[in-house]
């Protein structure tokens, strides 16, 4: 049998090494609501509670999978017709991208590939006073560390997106479409 002491100095160490734990594992979860892309940037607490808007579509990569998601404002003017109807999205218009690395599903009795890794996080607004140079929208990307889980900005300010979305500029600089459901 150890000694007293011997015995309180493993249980403190043990101890120790618990509340460490703890305390490494809470400062690991990341305070989302505080990230924003810089110079003026979308803030990530701007899309509170985008894990429920409703699905627009999905696409796939060859490496990855996304669910893109709408607010109720936009979800709305997809079934109203916007963009098809040659009418813009409204106002505080937003939609998220989210993207996830894939693999195969190994439980699928039939190939399947599934959402893995978070990847990206990609949000746009529409906000035509607050982003008047780009037509009223703003895009945001925020990259997540797979080992940390921690997100970070990976745009440098709100206009990133824009050049890429002229391509679309007829379909009101939105690619996704609403597909008949």
């Amino acid at each position: 049998m150890r000694p007293k002491s011997v015995r309180i100095a493993v249980l403190l160490v043990a101890l120790l090494g618990i509340v460490g734990g703890v305390t490494i594992a809470a400062h690991d979860e990341q305070d989302r609501s505080t990230l924003k892309i810089p110079n003026g940037g979308l803030a990530f607490s701007d899309f509170k509670g985008y894990e429920s808007w409703q699905d627009v579509a999905v696409s796939e990569t060859k490496t990855s999978v996304k669910a893109i998601l709408a607010n109720d404002i936009m979800i709305q003017a997809y079934k109203d017709g916007i963009p098809g109807n040659g009418k813009p999205f409204p106002e505080g218009s937003k939609i998220v991208k989210i993207e996830w690395l894939k693999k195969v599903n190994p439980k699928s009795p039939y190939f399947v590939e599934v959402p893995d890794t978070l990847a990206t996080l990609s949000f746009i607004e529409k906000d035509s006073k607050r982003f008047p140079n780009t037509h009223g929208w703003a895009y945001a990307k925020f990259s997540n560390d797979p080992t940390t889980q921690m997100l970070k900005p990976a745009v440098s300010g709100p206009e990133c997106g824009y050049a890429c979305h002229t391509a679309v500029a007829s379909q009101d600089y939105i690619f996704t479409a609403y597909p008949p459901r």
